[in-house]
């Protein structure tokens, strides 16, 4: 006798997710004040990645 194996079928679920994490962030400048300025005016380039430290769920929705 033969044993049926059955398999759920998986859904597929969109979500729209909010992450906050750490990056490190480099920009050429003469001061570190002129270095501030760059960065909080979106010049600068990001070095690496970092780390998530929070994720939140904010919305899922079901694709049928």
């Amino acid at each position: 006798m033969r044993a049926t194996v059955q398999k759920k079928r998986l859904k597929l679920f969109h979500a729209t997710v909010v992450v906050t994490r750490v990056e490190e962030w480099c920009v050429e400048a003469q001061s570190a004040q002129e270095a501030r300025e760059l960065l909080a005016s979106g010049n600068g380039y990001r070095c690496h990645l970092g780390d998530c430290l929070h994720v939140e769920l904010d919305r899922l929705e079901d694709s049928r």
